[in-house]
């Protein structure tokens, strides 16, 4: 009896040692897989710091199509850089490349430049197929709650760009209110397009009246269904991108998925969270797992905007920050535009770039998709970047935060607390 004792004893101990010895990384890919998600190689990551270089990328691989093109974006702004990319999409398609379109119905009525009822036809008469999700119709309010805010284009099932731009020029030249427009976009090749490619035919075939996938086209699925889970896909070649998980919030499938990733890196991070987020009301969710990070000793660093598209944004997220500021975390405010990224990078080893505000529109809401790319040196250059922006901020203080937010807006902040919880 006292052999088996110390027998479970050393398994016990032996299992803890294991435990030790796995470092952040290891322990979120076991626990990505727990939660279903599927293990992919990505065989090339690319950063796309900038809008201009996103869009010249974008562009270029555009151009050499021989299959296919598929957009997926919340807002195609009828612009200079939308009515390009519209030149480009229509010469394709005289080369016999299908070209198929799916914008949100909201994302475009809510866009200072809208696509109009005149140029989504004059689209559909150049060959290109063009979808609304969700199309507003009365009464208005029944379609405000699940918006599409994916940013998606993949490229014959080669390549797919996601990140955190839509199409419109401000990307490029920025807008009044808030000067530069800052944002950061990634092009991934390799079995990781697999699942984006999956992900547009399930958001084609939920835009009406759009015909089902194979209908009236030649285009056929490159890749085979995707079935089970936690399975890790082989790859020919192991390319620079390492590793990467797919997470996608469908909000009747999978409602929970952005907040369970978000909280499972944050709870595993040993040494380093630093995080840029354009919209950090932050959701109960993951401002716990950030405390629970900060009473372990683990250095939280956040981004925002000095800057910002929204007043009552602005009250909500100065609140939250001046919360993790007195726990602890080093707050930054970045100066130079708006910074509307979606990235997060932990201990220099993973990082995720996607479509993810962590508010509770993201987070409950909206159809969001995310990449969570195991490999340190896609997280270094991320690191180098967050570093520079570093550079063009202000750090958070007691002293900055009195300046900034005067006892008038702290009370409105808490007003605004209450009803962004359900926005």
């Amino acid at each position: 009896m006292n052999s088996k004792k110390y027998c479970i004893l050393a398994f016990a101990l032996l299992n803890c040692l294991l435990a030790l010895c796995e470092d952040s990384a290891e322990r979120t890919k076991r626990d990505f897989q727990r939660l279903g998600l599927r293990q992919y190689e990505a065989t090339d990551v690319r950063i796309l710091p900038t809008g201009e270089i996103k869009f010249r990328d974008l562009f270029q691989e555009v151009e050499q199509a021989e299959k296919y093109i598929l957009l997926d974006y919340f807002k195609f702004q009828q612009d200079s850089i939308c009515g390009e990319l519209l030149k480009i999409l229509k010469r394709k398609v005289q080369q016999g490349v299908e070209v198929r379109i799916i914008f949100d119905s909201f994302g475009n009525k809510s866009s200072d430049l809208p696509l109009s009822d005149t140029l989504q036809t004059q689209i559909r008469q150049s060959g290109i197929q063009i979808a609304a999700f969700d199309p507003m119709r009365f009464p208005w309010i029944n379609h405000l709650m699940h918006r599409n805010h994916h940013k998606i284009a993949i490229i014959d099932g080669k390549t797919v760009y996601t990140g955190g731009m839509n199409v419109a020029d401000y990307y490029l030249h920025g807008k009044p209110k808030v000067g530069r427009w800052r944002d950061m976009h990634i092009r991934m090749s390799g079995p990781i397009v697999e699942p984006y490619e999956e992900l547009f035919w399930k958001m084609w075939e939920a835009s009406p009246p759009a015909p089902l996938r194979g209908e009236g086209s030649s285009l056929q699925r490159s890749h085979p269904p995707l079935e089970g889970t936690g399975e890790v896909l082989p790859s020919p070649r192991r390319g620079a991108g390492g590793e990467a998980f797919f997470a996608s919030r469908w909000p009747k499938e999978s409602p929970r998925i952005m907040r369970q990733t978000y909280c499972t890196c944050i709870d595993n991070a040993d040494r380093l969270v630093q995080i840029v987020n354009p919209y950090a009301m932050l959701f109960g969710e993951v401002r716990a797992a950030l405390r629970r990070a900060l009473e372990r000793g683990v250095r939280v660093q956040f981004m925002v905007s000095t800057k910002s598209d929204g007043k009552a944004n602005d009250d909500v997220i100065g609140l939250e920050m001046r919360k993790l500021m007195k726990r602890g975390a080093e707050v930054y405010y970045y100066n130079d535009g708006f910074h509307h990224s979606k990235v997060m990078m932990i201990d220099s080893l993973f990082c995720t770039v996607g479509t993810t505000n962590l508010d509770a529109r993201s987070l409950c809401f909206d159809y969001e998709v995310n990449a969570f790319i195991f490999d340190p040196a896609t997280t270094h250059q991320l690191q180098r970047i967050f570093a520079d922006d570093v550079r063009h901020s202000t750090l958070l203080t007691p002293e900055v935060f009195k300046q900034r937010f005067p006892v008038r807006r702290r009370i409105r902040s808490r007003i605004f607390a209450i009803a962004k919880r359900f926005m």
